[in-house]
């Protein structure tokens, strides 16, 4: 095993927004997909289901359902309080040259809550820790999908518009996928058209703390906003940056 390979790996993996339109041979797909079924997951129950959407009709039907999300985000942007950041910008999302709606590739990830059955009664009985047990599940899948498409030389994209109510109901009904499973992510998956900016890290000594952390190990209330505005103006500029022509 090496370790700076992974180290490596992970620095290199990023949510790219630009997309060029280059097609991916289904096997280099089904190699993301053998990384994926090995995630871990609570009780080894592996809740996952994998819908991959190639035909371009239905990416576009999907483009459709989950443009609703965006105009009502950027509406609601406009109630963001003063002094929390830049509003997030959205006009023109969706049609932008390059962007996500360029990628050829759509790999929905939904949950089987049939799996919740097989925790143990304790977790069972416990609505919170049976939820959260089964979306970490979702979510190891969903990162090792991310790696596996790093180390393939592709870019992807972390796309949660289609966990909304109404694009979720409408792409089950789209997809014939199952009402009472869950749509947990959409990955995007393409070839770059751009290249990520450098990463926007907390330093490493203000995030690990050995033995105990206290209050006064942790960030003040100041330090805490200063750096989340900082993190939001950085994610805002990823999403604005043009794909390369």
């Amino acid at each position: 095993m090496d370790y700076d390979f992974l180290l490596n790996l992970v620095k290199n993996r990023r949510s790219i927004r630009r997309f060029k339109k280059d097609t991916i041979p289904d096997e280099i797909i089904e190699k993301i997909l053998e990384v994926a079924r090995w995630a871990p997951s609570g009780f080894n129950l592996q809740p996952w289901e994998f819908v991959v959407v190639e035909k371009e009709a239905l990416r576009r039907d999907v483009i459709k359902i989950t443009t609703e999300f965006w105009r009502q985000s950027a509406e609601m942007e406009q109630a963001r309080p003063e002094n929390s950041g830049r509003s997030w910008k959205l006009t023109g999302i969706n049609n932008e040259k390059g962007d996500y709606t360029e990628a050829p590739v759509y790999i929905i990830v939904c949950g089987d809550p049939r799996t919740k059955t097989g925790l143990p009664m304790g977790v069972q009985c416990d609505r919170y820790r049976q939820e959260t047990i089964y979306t970490s599940g979702l979510a190891n899948t969903f990162l090792y999908m991310t790696l596996a498409a790093t180390a393939l030389g592709l870019a992807s994209q972390w796309y949660s518009a289609v966990q909304t109510p109404y694009a979720s109901c409408m792409i089950k009904n789209l997809l014939n996928i199952p009402m009472d499973f869950d749509i947990y992510d959409m990955l995007v998956l393409g070839y770059p058209a751009i290249s990520p900016p450098k990463k926007l890290l907390r330093d490493r000594e203000k995030m690990i703390h050995w033995n105990g952390c206290g209050h006064a190990d942790l960030r003040n209330d100041a330090e805490a906003k200063e750096f989340v505005l900082k993190a939001r103006n950085w994610n805002i500029g990823t999403h604005s940056r043009k794909a390369k022509n």
